[in-house]
């Protein structure tokens, strides 16, 4: 799965298009995620001799296919490449500025350069 958790999504498809918002969790097995102030439900309590009925708001998971990521560099919802240097590990790169996705791997990068 090319998202991960602490990106900032834009949700391409559904009731919530044209959305952004940061992913808080991944589940990889069913390909979905959940992000903050997207598809959110209301759950209705039914009230019990030790406490009320209450409403609870929470965001439902949904299709990672109806999000794309969001640059922090140009600030544009793109498509995930990935690029591999001869030493070190495979990272996440934007197909549109070709900077990296990974926020530890571009703060380690910046101070290598200086």
């Amino acid at each position: 799965m090319r998202v991960k958790a602490n990106d900032k999504i834009l949700v391409i498809a559904g009731k919530y298009k044209g959305k952004t918002g940061k992913v808080m969790r991944v589940y990889k097995k069913t390909e979905k995620i959940t992000v903050e102030g997207v598809n959110v439900r209301t759950k209705h309590i039914k009230k019990t001799s030790t406490h009320a009925g209450q409403k609870i708001k929470y965001e439902a998971p949904f299709s990672v296919s109806n999000a794309m990521v969001v640059c922090p560099n140009c600030e544009k919802a793109t498509r995930v490449a990935y690029k591999i240097p001869k030493e070190g590990t495979k990272f996440r790169v934007c197909k549109k500025c070709g900077e990296s996705l990974e926020q530890a791997v571009a703060k380690i990068e910046k101070k290598k350069k200086a």
